[in-house]
């Protein structure tokens, strides 16, 4: 079984195109949202993973790199401009702003997993030249 596959499982069968392109649609829902958003917590954020996290300690490079490797992506973009596209979104000049509107109990949280995100995008990035 495929690490991206069996990262999402949960009854241990494989996971379907359909249940990740779901999980790539609701992502891309989650990023629209969080722009009109006054307040936000850890659980507003898009975590580019297939299993949501429910601390930074989740957001390994292992399961970010298989989530961004998924061969369940939409074709539209290469993998590397895909990576390219999410790492603006979690670089902290721009992901700081979004981090003024997370309330206090989750900042530190949201603030540790946005830069768990970006290097490990990254690293992907630079392994993938």
């Amino acid at each position: 079984m495929q690490e991206y596959e069996r990262l999402h499982s949960k009854s241990g069968r494989e996971m379907t195109r359909e249940e990740a392109v779901k999980i790539f649609e609701a992502h891309r829902r989650q990023w629209e949202k969080i722009q009109s958003r006054e307040s936000l917590i850890w659980e507003d954020f898009p975590w580019p993973m297939f299993k949501t996290p429910s601390s930074p300690e989740d957001l390994t490079t292992a399961t970010i790199h298989s989530y961004m490797l998924s061969p369940f992506h939409p074709q539209d973009k290469s993998q590397r401009d895909r990576i390219k596209e999410l790492i603006k979104r979690w670089h902290p000049d721009r992901f700081n702003h979004i981090l003024s509107k997370v309330k206090a109990s989750d900042l530190e949280k949201v603030s540790e997993g946005g830069g768990l995100v970006v290097r490990a995008l990254n690293d992907l990035l630079r392994s993938s030249e």
